[in-house]
Protein backbone atom coordinates (compact mmCIF):
# COMPACT_ATOMS: atom_id res chain seq x y z
CA UNK A 1 0.00 0.00 0.00
CA UNK A 2 1.13 3.59 -0.63
CA UNK A 3 1.24 6.02 1.40
CA UNK A 4 -0.66 8.60 -1.25
CA UNK A 5 -3.52 8.17 -3.98
CA UNK A 6 -3.87 10.03 -7.07
CA UNK A 7 -5.56 13.02 -6.35
CA UNK A 8 -6.56 13.61 -10.27
CA UNK A 9 -8.19 9.74 -9.40
CA UNK A 10 -10.43 11.12 -6.48
CA UNK A 11 -11.30 13.72 -9.17
CA UNK A 12 -12.66 11.67 -11.62
CA UNK A 13 -9.74 10.94 -13.94
CA UNK A 14 -7.46 8.13 -12.63
CA UNK A 15 -7.78 5.67 -10.81
CA UNK A 16 -9.75 5.94 -7.08
CA UNK A 17 -8.43 3.37 -4.39
CA UNK A 18 -10.53 2.35 -3.42
CA UNK A 19 -38.60 19.82 22.54
CA UNK A 20 -38.14 23.37 22.16
CA UNK A 21 -38.86 26.10 20.94
CA UNK A 22 -34.84 26.90 20.47
CA UNK A 23 -32.92 27.62 17.37
CA UNK A 24 -31.36 24.80 15.62
CA UNK A 25 -28.06 23.90 15.74
CA UNK A 26 -27.79 24.17 12.80
CA UNK A 27 -27.51 27.68 12.78
CA UNK A 28 -29.40 27.45 8.90
CA UNK A 29 -30.68 30.55 7.05
CA UNK A 30 -33.23 28.12 5.94
CA UNK A 31 -35.14 25.70 8.70
CA UNK A 32 -34.61 22.90 6.71
CA UNK A 33 -31.05 23.08 5.43
CA UNK A 34 -28.92 20.09 5.46
CA UNK A 35 -26.84 17.27 3.92
CA UNK A 36 -27.56 18.58 0.04
CA UNK A 37 -27.19 22.17 0.92
CA UNK A 38 -23.80 24.32 0.84
CA UNK A 39 -22.25 27.33 2.26
CA UNK A 40 -24.98 29.71 0.92
CA UNK A 41 -27.58 27.77 3.16
CA UNK A 42 -26.26 27.71 6.33
CA UNK A 43 -24.27 30.17 9.00
CA UNK A 44 -20.36 29.50 8.04
CA UNK A 45 -19.39 27.94 11.22
CA UNK A 46 -21.94 25.32 10.50
CA UNK A 47 -20.93 24.92 7.16
CA UNK A 48 -17.40 24.59 8.46
CA UNK A 49 -18.47 21.81 10.99
CA UNK A 50 -19.92 19.89 7.97
CA UNK A 51 -18.22 20.64 4.19
CA UNK A 52 -16.03 17.84 4.93
CA UNK A 53 -17.93 15.15 6.92
CA UNK A 54 -19.06 12.31 4.22
CA UNK A 55 -22.60 11.54 6.62
CA UNK A 56 -23.47 15.41 7.16
CA UNK A 57 -22.90 16.46 3.52
CA UNK A 58 -24.47 14.86 0.18
CA UNK A 59 -21.11 16.49 -1.28
CA UNK A 60 -18.85 16.06 1.05
CA UNK A 61 -19.54 11.59 0.54
CA UNK A 62 -18.28 12.34 -2.76
CA UNK A 63 -14.72 12.97 -1.47
CA UNK A 64 -14.17 12.13 2.14
CA UNK A 65 -13.96 9.02 4.04
CA UNK A 66 -14.61 7.88 7.57
CA UNK A 67 -13.75 5.09 9.75
CA UNK A 68 -15.26 3.66 12.72
CA UNK A 69 -13.62 2.02 15.82
CA UNK A 70 -14.82 -0.64 17.40
CA UNK A 71 -14.43 0.50 20.90
CA UNK A 72 -18.09 0.34 22.21
CA UNK A 73 -19.53 -3.65 22.89
CA UNK A 74 -21.53 -2.62 25.67
CA UNK A 75 -25.67 -1.90 24.66
CA UNK A 76 -28.19 -0.85 27.20
CA UNK A 77 -31.33 -1.77 24.64
CA UNK A 78 -32.61 -4.18 22.00
CA UNK A 79 -33.96 -3.60 18.94
CA UNK A 80 -35.94 -5.97 17.23
CA UNK A 81 -33.49 -5.40 14.25
CA UNK A 82 -30.20 -5.62 16.05
CA UNK A 83 -27.73 -8.96 16.87
CA UNK A 84 -24.54 -7.72 17.52
CA UNK A 85 -21.67 -9.95 16.19
CA UNK A 86 -18.16 -9.12 17.42
CA UNK A 87 -16.06 -11.38 15.23
CA UNK A 88 -18.08 -11.22 11.47
CA UNK A 89 -16.53 -10.53 8.44
CA UNK A 90 -19.68 -11.82 6.56
CA UNK A 91 -22.21 -9.36 7.18
CA UNK A 92 -22.85 -6.09 6.01
CA UNK A 93 -24.47 -4.01 8.31
CA UNK A 94 -24.90 -1.77 11.86
CA UNK A 95 -23.77 -3.63 14.38
CA UNK A 96 -21.74 -5.99 13.28
CA UNK A 97 -17.51 -6.11 13.55
CA UNK A 98 -14.42 -8.18 13.11
CA UNK A 99 -12.62 -7.11 15.26
CA UNK A 100 -13.36 -5.36 19.03
CA UNK A 101 -10.54 -2.85 19.74
CA UNK A 102 -8.96 -1.46 22.65
CA UNK A 103 -8.80 2.63 22.70
CA UNK A 104 -4.96 2.40 22.20
CA UNK A 105 -5.22 -0.12 19.80
CA UNK A 106 -8.09 1.82 18.20
CA UNK A 107 -5.79 4.98 18.12
CA UNK A 108 -3.41 3.21 16.40
CA UNK A 109 -5.26 1.24 14.03
CA UNK A 110 -6.61 5.47 13.19
CA UNK A 111 -3.20 6.85 12.91
CA UNK A 112 -2.38 3.89 10.39
CA UNK A 113 -5.53 4.62 8.14
CA UNK A 114 -5.10 8.28 8.38
CA UNK A 115 -1.61 7.97 6.50
CA UNK A 116 -2.69 5.69 3.70
CA UNK A 117 -6.28 7.13 2.81
CA UNK A 118 -6.04 10.56 2.57
CA UNK A 119 -9.36 11.28 2.20
CA UNK A 120 -9.89 10.51 5.82
CA UNK A 121 -11.85 13.44 7.67
CA UNK A 122 -14.47 11.26 10.40
CA UNK A 123 -13.75 8.94 13.53
CA UNK A 124 -16.65 7.84 14.30
CA UNK A 125 -17.91 5.43 17.38
CA UNK A 126 -20.83 3.67 16.17
CA UNK A 127 -20.79 0.18 18.16
CA UNK A 128 -20.53 -2.43 18.04
CA UNK A 129 -22.72 -1.68 21.13
CA UNK A 130 -24.02 1.83 22.29
CA UNK A 131 -21.20 4.33 22.40
CA UNK A 132 -22.52 5.84 25.74
CA UNK A 133 -23.30 2.41 27.21
CA UNK A 134 -21.12 1.56 30.60
CA UNK A 135 -20.43 5.49 31.00
CA UNK A 136 -18.83 5.72 27.88
CA UNK A 137 -15.45 4.80 29.23
CA UNK A 138 -13.49 3.51 26.01
CA UNK A 139 -15.01 6.14 23.94
CA UNK A 140 -13.57 9.22 25.85
CA UNK A 141 -10.84 7.38 26.44
CA UNK A 142 -10.60 6.98 22.40
CA UNK A 143 -11.28 10.42 22.08
CA UNK A 144 -8.88 11.85 24.48
CA UNK A 145 -5.80 10.27 22.73
CA UNK A 146 -6.71 11.11 19.14
CA UNK A 147 -7.54 14.81 20.44
CA UNK A 148 -3.91 15.17 20.52
CA UNK A 149 -2.65 12.92 18.29
CA UNK A 150 -4.77 13.91 15.16
CA UNK A 151 -6.57 17.10 15.89
CA UNK A 152 -7.27 17.86 12.19
CA UNK A 153 -10.14 14.45 12.31
CA UNK A 154 -13.70 15.53 13.42
CA UNK A 155 -14.87 13.69 16.08
CA UNK A 156 -18.20 12.02 16.10
CA UNK A 157 -20.46 9.10 17.71
CA UNK A 158 -23.75 7.38 17.43
CA UNK A 159 -26.16 6.21 20.08
CA UNK A 160 -29.69 5.08 21.10
CA UNK A 161 -29.66 8.22 23.19
CA UNK A 162 -30.79 6.75 26.12
CA UNK A 163 -27.75 7.23 27.89
CA UNK A 164 -27.00 10.72 26.18
CA UNK A 165 -28.29 13.46 28.27
CA UNK A 166 -25.69 12.31 30.98
CA UNK A 167 -22.70 12.95 28.84
CA UNK A 168 -23.41 15.94 26.05
CA UNK A 169 -21.33 18.60 28.60
CA UNK A 170 -18.30 15.92 28.48
CA UNK A 171 -18.97 15.45 24.65
CA UNK A 172 -19.09 19.33 24.38
CA UNK A 173 -15.46 19.27 25.84
CA UNK A 174 -14.12 17.09 23.64
CA UNK A 175 -14.87 19.18 21.00
CA UNK A 176 -17.26 16.62 19.04
CA UNK A 177 -19.24 18.98 16.65
CA UNK A 178 -21.67 15.71 15.02
CA UNK A 179 -24.21 13.28 17.40
CA UNK A 180 -26.30 10.63 15.61
CA UNK A 181 -29.02 9.35 17.84
CA UNK A 182 -31.37 6.54 16.35
CA UNK A 183 -34.84 7.75 16.83
CA UNK A 184 -37.30 4.85 15.68
CA UNK A 185 -40.81 6.29 17.21
CA UNK A 186 -41.95 9.07 19.57
CA UNK A 187 -44.68 6.75 20.82
CA UNK A 188 -44.37 4.36 23.42
CA UNK A 189 -47.21 2.57 21.99
CA UNK A 190 -45.27 1.80 18.49
CA UNK A 191 -41.83 2.05 20.39
CA UNK A 192 -42.88 -1.35 22.57
CA UNK A 193 -42.92 -3.19 19.25
CA UNK A 194 -39.40 -2.06 18.43
CA UNK A 195 -37.40 -2.34 21.63
CA UNK A 196 -38.23 -5.65 24.19
CA UNK A 197 -36.21 -3.94 26.91
CA UNK A 198 -33.70 -1.79 27.61
CA UNK A 199 -31.64 -1.34 30.95
CA UNK A 200 -31.99 2.32 32.78
CA UNK A 201 -30.71 3.27 36.39
CA UNK A 202 -29.58 -0.04 36.90
CA UNK A 203 -32.57 -1.68 36.25
CA UNK A 204 -34.46 -3.90 33.27
CA UNK A 205 -37.70 -2.10 32.04
CA UNK A 206 -39.51 -3.90 29.21
CA UNK A 207 -42.61 -3.47 27.03
CA UNK A 208 -44.45 0.06 26.94
CA UNK A 209 -42.62 1.30 30.00
CA UNK A 210 -39.17 0.84 28.52
CA UNK A 211 -40.22 2.52 25.36
CA UNK A 212 -41.56 5.68 27.27
CA UNK A 213 -38.18 5.95 29.41
CA UNK A 214 -36.43 5.74 25.89
CA UNK A 215 -38.35 8.34 24.45
CA UNK A 216 -38.19 10.88 26.89
CA UNK A 217 -34.23 10.09 27.28
CA UNK A 218 -33.82 10.74 23.46
CA UNK A 219 -35.73 13.59 23.26
CA UNK A 220 -33.96 15.56 26.17
CA UNK A 221 -30.68 14.62 24.67
CA UNK A 222 -31.42 15.67 21.12
CA UNK A 223 -32.50 19.72 23.20
CA UNK A 224 -29.31 19.08 25.08
CA UNK A 225 -27.53 19.25 22.01
CA UNK A 226 -29.22 21.41 19.81
CA UNK A 227 -28.39 24.08 23.20
CA UNK A 228 -24.81 22.82 23.31
CA UNK A 229 -24.07 23.94 19.41
CA UNK A 230 -23.36 20.49 18.16
CA UNK A 231 -25.34 18.92 15.03
CA UNK A 232 -27.74 16.11 15.60
CA UNK A 233 -28.59 13.74 12.80
CA UNK A 234 -31.38 11.51 13.26
CA UNK A 235 -30.92 7.97 12.05
CA UNK A 236 -35.06 5.89 11.74
CA UNK A 237 -35.12 2.99 10.93
CA UNK A 238 -38.52 2.22 8.21
CA UNK A 239 -40.00 -0.66 9.63
CA UNK A 240 -43.61 -1.31 6.89
CA UNK A 241 -46.40 -1.76 8.67
CA UNK A 242 -44.94 -0.77 12.41
CA UNK A 243 -43.51 2.29 11.91
CA UNK A 244 -43.74 3.42 8.25
CA UNK A 245 -46.34 6.32 8.26
CA UNK A 246 -45.61 7.16 12.06
CA UNK A 247 -41.92 8.25 10.58
CA UNK A 248 -43.57 11.66 9.40
CA UNK A 249 -44.52 12.44 13.03
CA UNK A 250 -41.18 11.37 13.96
CA UNK A 251 -39.40 13.95 11.35
CA UNK A 252 -41.69 16.81 12.65
CA UNK A 253 -41.16 16.60 16.09
CA UNK A 254 -36.67 16.21 15.90
CA UNK A 255 -37.48 19.49 13.59
CA UNK A 256 -39.28 20.69 16.09
CA UNK A 257 -36.08 20.11 18.61
CA UNK A 258 -33.19 21.70 16.33
CA UNK A 259 -31.92 18.19 14.60
CA UNK A 260 -29.97 19.09 11.42
CA UNK A 261 -30.25 16.09 9.57
CA UNK A 262 -32.91 13.07 9.67
CA UNK A 263 -31.44 9.91 7.62
CA UNK A 264 -34.57 7.33 7.23
CA UNK A 265 -33.15 3.76 6.33
CA UNK A 266 -34.83 0.78 4.97
CA UNK A 267 -35.07 -2.33 7.49
CA UNK A 268 -32.53 -4.68 6.77
CA UNK A 269 -34.08 -8.30 7.73
CA UNK A 270 -33.26 -11.65 6.64
CA UNK A 271 -32.81 -14.81 9.07
CA UNK A 272 -29.30 -15.28 8.68
CA UNK A 273 -28.95 -12.45 10.58
CA UNK A 274 -30.77 -13.43 13.88
CA UNK A 275 -32.35 -10.43 14.73
CA UNK A 276 -36.03 -11.00 15.58
CA UNK A 277 -37.73 -9.03 12.82
CA UNK A 278 -35.30 -11.59 10.17
CA UNK A 279 -36.77 -14.52 12.36
CA UNK A 280 -40.54 -13.49 12.33
CA UNK A 281 -40.20 -12.29 8.70
CA UNK A 282 -40.97 -8.47 8.91
CA UNK A 283 -40.14 -7.47 5.47
CA UNK A 284 -38.19 -4.11 4.71
CA UNK A 285 -39.79 -1.69 2.46
CA UNK A 286 -39.01 -1.76 -1.69
CA UNK A 287 -37.16 1.05 -2.95
CA UNK A 288 -40.17 3.12 -3.61
CA UNK A 289 -41.67 2.67 -0.76
CA UNK A 290 -38.52 4.47 1.12
CA UNK A 291 -38.79 6.99 -1.62
CA UNK A 292 -42.51 7.88 -1.08
CA UNK A 293 -41.84 7.81 2.39
CA UNK A 294 -38.28 9.99 2.36
CA UNK A 295 -40.36 12.93 -0.33
CA UNK A 296 -43.00 13.11 2.42
CA UNK A 297 -41.21 14.20 4.88
CA UNK A 298 -39.59 17.15 2.22
CA UNK A 299 -40.14 20.48 4.22
CA UNK A 300 -39.05 18.72 7.89
CA UNK A 301 -36.18 18.11 9.05
CA UNK A 302 -33.68 17.99 6.09
CA UNK A 303 -32.90 15.05 5.07
CA UNK A 304 -30.11 12.60 4.43
CA UNK A 305 -30.28 10.26 1.50
CA UNK A 306 -27.03 8.74 0.96
CA UNK A 307 -26.10 6.60 3.76
CA UNK A 308 -24.93 2.90 3.36
CA UNK A 309 -26.10 1.31 6.36
CA UNK A 310 -22.36 0.78 7.58
CA UNK A 311 -20.74 -1.90 9.65
CA UNK A 312 -19.30 -0.47 13.05
CA UNK A 313 -15.92 -0.83 12.10
CA UNK A 314 -16.35 0.41 8.12
CA UNK A 315 -13.58 2.11 6.71
CA UNK A 316 -12.98 4.54 3.30
CA UNK A 317 -15.32 6.49 1.32
CA UNK A 318 -19.50 5.58 1.83
CA UNK A 319 -20.16 2.71 -0.91
CA UNK A 320 -16.53 0.96 0.23
CA UNK A 321 -14.94 -0.37 2.81
CA UNK A 322 -11.39 -1.27 3.13
CA UNK A 323 -11.16 -2.40 6.44
CA UNK A 324 -9.98 -5.73 6.04
CA UNK A 325 -6.69 -4.14 4.85
CA UNK A 326 -6.29 -2.63 8.50
CA UNK A 327 -6.27 -5.86 10.92
CA UNK A 328 -4.96 -6.03 14.68
CA UNK A 329 -2.14 -8.04 13.23
CA UNK A 330 -1.67 -5.88 9.94
CA UNK A 331 -1.45 -2.71 12.33
CA UNK A 332 0.65 -3.62 15.10
CA UNK A 333 3.73 -4.55 12.59
CA UNK A 334 3.36 -0.81 10.55
CA UNK A 335 5.03 2.45 11.74
CA UNK A 336 2.32 4.84 11.82
CA UNK A 337 2.70 8.70 11.53
CA UNK A 338 0.75 11.74 13.03
CA UNK A 339 2.13 13.48 10.20
CA UNK A 340 -1.22 15.57 8.57
CA UNK A 341 0.42 17.16 5.66
CA UNK A 342 -1.29 14.58 3.01
CA UNK A 343 -4.52 15.06 4.14
CA UNK A 344 -3.97 18.96 4.79
CA UNK A 345 -3.33 18.70 0.40
CA UNK A 346 -6.07 16.91 -0.70
CA UNK A 347 -8.66 19.19 1.22
CA UNK A 348 -6.92 21.98 -0.72
CA UNK A 349 -7.69 19.90 -3.71
CA UNK A 350 -11.18 19.26 -2.78
CA UNK A 351 -11.77 22.89 -1.93
CA UNK A 352 -10.42 24.19 -5.39
CA UNK A 353 -12.55 22.00 -7.23
CA UNK A 354 -15.84 22.49 -5.24
CA UNK A 355 -15.24 26.41 -6.30
CA UNK A 356 -14.78 25.35 -9.62
CA UNK A 357 -18.20 23.39 -9.56
CA UNK A 358 -20.56 25.96 -8.30
CA UNK A 359 -20.80 27.91 -11.40
CA UNK A 360 -20.87 25.28 -13.99
CA UNK A 361 -24.16 23.24 -11.48
CA UNK A 362 -26.55 26.36 -11.98
CA UNK A 363 -25.85 27.04 -14.63
CA UNK A 364 -26.79 23.72 -16.09
CA UNK A 365 -30.19 24.18 -13.54
CA UNK A 366 -30.79 27.56 -14.96
CA UNK A 367 -30.84 25.82 -18.75
CA UNK A 368 -33.32 23.26 -17.82
CA UNK A 369 -35.22 25.17 -15.63
CA UNK A 370 -35.78 27.83 -18.68
CA UNK A 371 -36.25 25.10 -21.32
CA UNK A 372 -37.82 22.38 -19.93
CA UNK A 373 -41.43 22.16 -19.71
CA UNK A 374 -43.22 21.54 -16.00
CA UNK A 375 -44.76 19.29 -17.36
CA UNK A 376 -42.09 16.54 -18.01
CA UNK A 377 -42.16 14.15 -15.14
CA UNK A 378 -38.66 13.71 -12.95
CA UNK A 379 -36.90 10.36 -13.75
CA UNK A 380 -34.54 8.40 -11.85
CA UNK A 381 -31.24 7.42 -13.12
CA UNK A 382 -28.35 5.41 -12.05
CA UNK A 383 -24.84 6.36 -12.10
CA UNK A 384 -21.48 4.17 -11.80
CA UNK A 385 -19.56 5.92 -9.84
CA UNK A 386 -15.79 5.28 -8.11
CA UNK A 387 -16.98 9.41 -6.62
CA UNK A 388 -15.21 12.87 -7.29
CA UNK A 389 -19.16 13.50 -8.30
CA UNK A 390 -18.18 11.89 -11.82
CA UNK A 391 -19.10 9.19 -14.23
CA UNK A 392 -15.78 7.26 -13.70
CA UNK A 393 -17.17 3.84 -12.91
CA UNK A 394 -17.20 0.63 -15.94
CA UNK A 395 -20.81 -1.12 -15.21
CA UNK A 396 -19.26 -4.55 -14.82
CA UNK A 397 -17.16 -2.77 -12.44
CA UNK A 398 -20.01 -1.58 -10.34
CA UNK A 399 -21.05 -2.63 -6.93
CA UNK A 400 -23.36 0.27 -6.44
CA UNK A 401 -25.46 2.85 -8.29
CA UNK A 402 -26.08 6.34 -7.15
CA UNK A 403 -29.27 7.52 -7.93
CA UNK A 404 -30.46 10.71 -8.96
CA UNK A 405 -33.70 12.11 -9.27
CA UNK A 406 -33.27 14.52 -12.40
CA UNK A 407 -36.18 17.40 -13.14
CA UNK A 408 -37.54 20.86 -14.28
CA UNK A 409 -35.93 21.47 -10.68
CA UNK A 410 -32.88 20.18 -11.50
CA UNK A 411 -30.89 17.13 -10.28
CA UNK A 412 -30.36 15.46 -6.85
CA UNK A 413 -28.92 12.47 -5.35
CA UNK A 414 -31.58 10.71 -3.97
CA UNK A 415 -30.16 7.30 -2.78
CA UNK A 416 -27.91 4.36 -3.43
CA UNK A 417 -28.43 1.14 -4.72
CA UNK A 418 -26.49 -2.32 -4.06
CA UNK A 419 -25.48 -4.99 -6.32
CA UNK A 420 -23.77 -7.78 -6.94
CA UNK A 421 -20.61 -7.14 -9.32
CA UNK A 422 -21.73 -8.39 -12.77
CA UNK A 423 -18.08 -8.58 -14.29
CA UNK A 424 -15.31 -11.05 -12.60
CA UNK A 425 -12.68 -12.34 -14.28
CA UNK A 426 -13.50 -10.46 -17.54
CA UNK A 427 -16.28 -12.49 -18.06
CA UNK A 428 -20.12 -11.15 -17.08
CA UNK A 429 -22.47 -13.30 -14.25
CA UNK A 430 -25.76 -13.91 -15.60
CA UNK A 431 -27.03 -13.95 -12.22
CA UNK A 432 -25.56 -10.62 -11.13
CA UNK A 433 -26.99 -8.96 -13.77
CA UNK A 434 -30.39 -9.87 -12.88
CA UNK A 435 -29.56 -8.26 -9.42
CA UNK A 436 -28.73 -5.09 -11.01
CA UNK A 437 -31.73 -4.47 -13.12
CA UNK A 438 -33.96 -5.15 -10.02
CA UNK A 439 -31.94 -2.65 -8.02
CA UNK A 440 -31.78 0.25 -11.09
CA UNK A 441 -35.73 -1.10 -12.33
CA UNK A 442 -37.40 2.48 -11.45
CA UNK A 443 -34.81 4.45 -13.43
CA UNK A 444 -34.97 5.51 -16.59
CA UNK A 445 -31.26 5.37 -17.81
CA UNK A 446 -28.08 4.20 -16.38
CA UNK A 447 -24.67 6.59 -16.85
CA UNK A 448 -21.39 4.50 -17.20
CA UNK A 449 -17.56 5.45 -18.11
CA UNK A 450 -18.41 2.06 -20.10
CA UNK A 451 -20.19 -0.90 -20.88
CA UNK A 452 -20.49 -4.60 -22.93
CA UNK A 453 -22.59 -5.19 -25.71
CA UNK A 454 -24.30 -7.71 -23.55
CA UNK A 455 -25.49 -6.10 -21.06
CA UNK A 456 -26.20 -2.86 -23.06
CA UNK A 457 -28.51 -4.91 -25.00
CA UNK A 458 -30.47 -6.36 -21.51
CA UNK A 459 -30.57 -3.44 -20.19
CA UNK A 460 -31.94 -1.64 -23.35
CA UNK A 461 -34.83 -4.21 -23.47
CA UNK A 462 -35.92 -3.77 -19.37
CA UNK A 463 -36.30 -0.15 -20.59
CA UNK A 464 -33.61 0.97 -19.13
CA UNK A 465 -31.12 3.87 -21.36
CA UNK A 466 -27.34 2.81 -20.92
CA UNK A 467 -25.23 5.99 -21.34
CA UNK A 468 -21.55 6.10 -21.30
CA UNK A 469 -21.20 9.36 -23.64
CA UNK A 470 -21.08 11.18 -20.31
CA UNK A 471 -17.93 9.28 -19.33
CA UNK A 472 -15.53 10.75 -16.34
CA UNK A 473 -17.91 14.06 -16.64
CA UNK A 474 -19.73 15.49 -14.25
CA UNK A 475 -22.98 14.00 -12.94
CA UNK A 476 -25.50 16.43 -12.15
CA UNK A 477 -24.57 18.81 -15.38
CA UNK A 478 -24.19 15.13 -17.17
CA UNK A 479 -27.73 13.95 -16.27
CA UNK A 480 -29.20 17.57 -16.62
CA UNK A 481 -28.15 17.34 -20.16
CA UNK A 482 -29.54 13.85 -20.98
CA UNK A 483 -32.97 15.25 -19.06
CA UNK A 484 -33.42 18.12 -21.59
CA UNK A 485 -32.92 15.62 -24.28
CA UNK A 486 -34.92 12.90 -22.67
CA UNK A 487 -37.99 16.14 -22.67
CA UNK A 488 -37.50 16.47 -26.28
CA UNK A 489 -37.99 12.73 -26.95
CA UNK A 490 -41.12 13.12 -24.55
CA UNK A 491 -42.46 15.92 -26.88
CA UNK A 492 -42.28 13.75 -29.79
CA UNK A 493 -43.75 10.82 -28.26
CA UNK A 494 -40.79 8.91 -28.57
CA UNK A 495 -40.08 8.22 -24.43
CA UNK A 496 -42.45 7.87 -21.80
CA UNK A 497 -43.31 10.85 -19.94
CA UNK A 498 -41.93 9.20 -16.51
CA UNK A 499 -40.67 5.72 -15.26
CA UNK A 500 -43.50 3.77 -13.11
CA UNK A 501 -41.50 0.56 -11.75
CA UNK A 502 -40.09 -0.27 -8.43
CA UNK A 503 -36.87 -1.21 -7.31
CA UNK A 504 -35.28 -3.78 -5.10
CA UNK A 505 -33.26 -2.84 -1.75
CA UNK A 506 -30.62 -4.78 -1.56
CA UNK A 507 -28.24 -5.07 1.85
CA UNK A 508 -24.25 -4.83 1.27
CA UNK A 509 -22.34 -7.95 1.15
CA UNK A 510 -18.66 -7.28 2.51
CA UNK A 511 -15.26 -7.36 0.89
CA UNK A 512 -14.17 -10.48 1.97
CA UNK A 513 -17.15 -12.43 0.40
CA UNK A 514 -16.75 -10.29 -2.60
CA UNK A 515 -13.00 -11.29 -2.59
Amino acid sequence: MGNVIKLDGILGVGELKAATDAPPASGCTSSACGSSDGPADMAPEVWEKVKNHPCYSEEAHHYFARMHVAVAPACNIQCNYCNRKYDCSNESRPGVVSEKLTPEQAVKKVLAVAQEIPQLSVIGIAGPGDSLAAGGKNSFATFEMLSKLAPDLKLCISTNGLALPDHVERLKNYNVDHVTITINMVDPEVGERIYPWIFHNHKRWTGRDAAKILHERQMLGLEMLTSAGILAKINSVMIPGINDEHLMEVNAQVKKRGAFLHNIMPLISDPAHGTHFGLTGQRGPTAQELKVLQDKCEGGAKLMRHCRQCRADAVGLLGEDRGDEFTIDRIEAMEVSTDDAVRKTYREHVESERAKRAESKEAARAEVAETVSAEVKPILVAVATKGGERINEHFGHAREFQIYEVGHAGAKFVGHRRVEQYCEGGSGDDDALSTVLAAINDCAAVFVAKIGGCPKKTLEAAGIEPVDSYAFEYIEESALTYFKAYAERVSQGLAPNGVTRDAVIRPAEPAALRA
